[in-house]
């Protein structure tokens, strides 16, 4: 390859780099919205706008990229698809480790309930008590539902908390608190502790999966790695030997192969995914109901 088109592609790559990296510091993170299948299945995170502008900010830098230094439509379109679902592929440590935290902060709340039900009135009053010093991780949806309780019967609010937490472990808390107000639980006390409790393993369980599977995941980024240093360095050293691909029947071969090569890096990636337990509180109509 020329030494022209060389600093061409180097100067590509770092431009699609640095505009990634500024969208991505500038782009404030909110978080997504969550919606549940009518089966009561885990919760599915959809990305919000933020997200969305995010990831087609970087698939068109690098289908930009690929397009200026290789000219071939397969390696552009193949390029901004992976810039697309970069983070279904390589996964966020922090979104991880955020589910582990609402995890233990809905164990937390459920022992502050018990503790503080015995000299509370009732359990709205537990409820605007201890969601001031709720955990972090779900203090706005416990301030959320103390509000609602202002204006709402408590078996609304509290389906409405379900749908915020959107959570297999809350949904058993909000049942059993409903339950409760109707009379249908001798020792709210201890359910809400043996809640606690399974809780506080369903956390601990999530830490030894995502201890199993961490070597899975950086097989996944390793392996993405290699490619792509590979494929850099025949673009970039050996043009030659790529010429095969530039025709027609060469793009349709080099199509399959990076079609192949996305379904093989994606299995690999689901095969590191946490699956959660499922939920049972439907939350089709705005504020559920209890199956």
């Amino acid at each position: 390859m020329e030494p022209v088109n060389l600093v061409v592609a180097v100067l590509a790559a770092g431009f699609a780099g640095g505009l990634w990296l500024a969208v991505s510091g500038a782009t404030p993170r909110l978080p997504a919205p969550v919606s549940s299948s009518t089966s009561g299945g885990a919760r599915i995170a959809r990305p919000g706008r933020a997200d969305v502008r995010s990831r087609a900010l970087l698939a068109l830098a690098l289908a930009g990229g690929a397009a200026i230094i290789t000219r071939w439509p397969v390696a552009a379109i193949s390029l901004g698809l992976l810039g697309w679902f970069v983070p279904e592929l390589f996964g966020s440590k922090a979104s991880r480790d955020q589910a582990t935290a609402r995890t233990e902060a809905i164990a937390a709340w459920t022992e502050m309930l018990r503790d503080t039900i015995a000299g509370a009135h009732g359990i709205e009053e537990t409820i605007a008590t201890t969601a001031p010093v709720a955990p972090a991780a779900i203090r706005r949806e416990v301030a959320d539902l103390a509000l609602r309780l202002e204006r709402q019967p408590l078996a609304s609010a509290l389906r409405a908390f379900a749908v915020d937490l959107a959570h297999p472990t809350g949904d058993l808390v909000v049942a059993s608190l409903i339950l409760a107000a109707e009379g249908a639980v001798g020792d709210l006390g201890e359910l809400l502790g043996t809640l606690a409790v399974a809780a506080r393993e369903e956390a601990g369980m999530r830490l030894r999966v995502e201890a199993a599977r961490a070597r899975l995941r950086t097989a996944v980024r390793v392996i993405a790695g290699c490619t792509a240093v590979t494929a850099i360095g025949l673009v970039g050293f050996n043009r030659s030997y790529l010429a095969v691909y530039q025709g027609p029947t060469g793009q349709l071969v080099l199509g399959g192969v990076a079609l192949l090569w996305g379904t093989a890096l994606w299995w690999l990636a689901r095969m590191g995914d946490f699956v959660s337990p499922e939920r049972f509180l439907a939350v089709d109509e705005p504020y559920g109901s209890v199956r």
